[in-house]
């Protein structure tokens, strides 16, 4: 028995205590079929456009005068993963890995981090100008390199919390939903318009699955353009 709203969101099935919940990370990849590598299918092609798309984009974000050739691929991997697990928690009795902060976080800090080190150590100037924005009066420098600094350790967090944030909301107002349904089975109007309503709401957290990953990846990209 559920005994808080929240508990859906609990990875607590085991087995010889080891969650298996966190095995839905990798269950995208059941979900693509063998022909999908051997064949230019519909799916593959439509797949194809979506993933070249995507890198024309990040690479005009990145800086495509510098030697950048192949990072791009690292932000599209990173949006498919992150659309494949925003994707499995909609389906039911799906552990939805995407809405805890031990997921975002094994994400977002990796990344912020390699990019700081890289930066620091490759273009110490560059970073140290990034403190101070051109056109600040000297007398609030010591200020701007306060709040820019809090604003570039806070990014990982901000990135994390944002992906997990949207996550939680939308499960939540279908898990709402959801239990609703045996209080009004008695009036049909209400049950149709309950039952419109999911759906709906079910079609706004798809496009939502998709945003979110996006925007998960194109602010990795503009992090890592930032330290070259």
């Amino acid at each position: 028995m559920m005994t808080n709203l929240f508990s859906s969101f609990e990875p607590s099935s085991n087995i010889f205590s080891m969650p298996l919940n966190w095995l839905s990370t990798i269950l995208g990849l059941m979900f693509i079929p063998v022909l999908y590598w051997l064949l230019p299918n519909r799916t593959s092609i439509m797949w194809t456009k979506i993933t070249l798309t995507l890198h024309n984009e990040f690479n005009i974000l990145i800086n495509p005068n510098k030697k950048n050739k192949g990072i791009t691929f690292t932000f599209v991997s990173l949006f498919s993963f992150i659309l494949f697990n925003n994707f499995l928690g909609l389906f039911p009795y799906i552990f939805t890995s995407s809405s805890h902060l031990t997921f975002t976080l094994s994400l977002a800090l990796p990344l912020w981090f390699s990019f700081m080190i890289y930066g620091w150590i490759n273009n110490t100037e560059h970073m140290f100008a990034h403190l101070v924005p051109q056109g600040t009066p000297p007398i609030l420098m010591p200020f701007m390199v306060c709040i820019e600094t809090i604003s570039n350790v806070i990014r990982p967090g901000t990135l994390a919390v944002r992906l997990t944030a949207n996550m939680i909301a939308g499960h939540l107002l279908l898990t709402l939903l959801g239990n609703t349904g045996n209080m009004v089975m008695s009036s049909v109007i209400f049950l149709q318009v309950l039952i419109t309503t999911q759906i709906l709401l079910l079609i706004l957290e798809i496009a939502v699955s998709i945003i979110q990953s996006y925007v998960f990846a194109v602010l990795a990209t503009l992090y890592s353009s930032e330290v070259n």
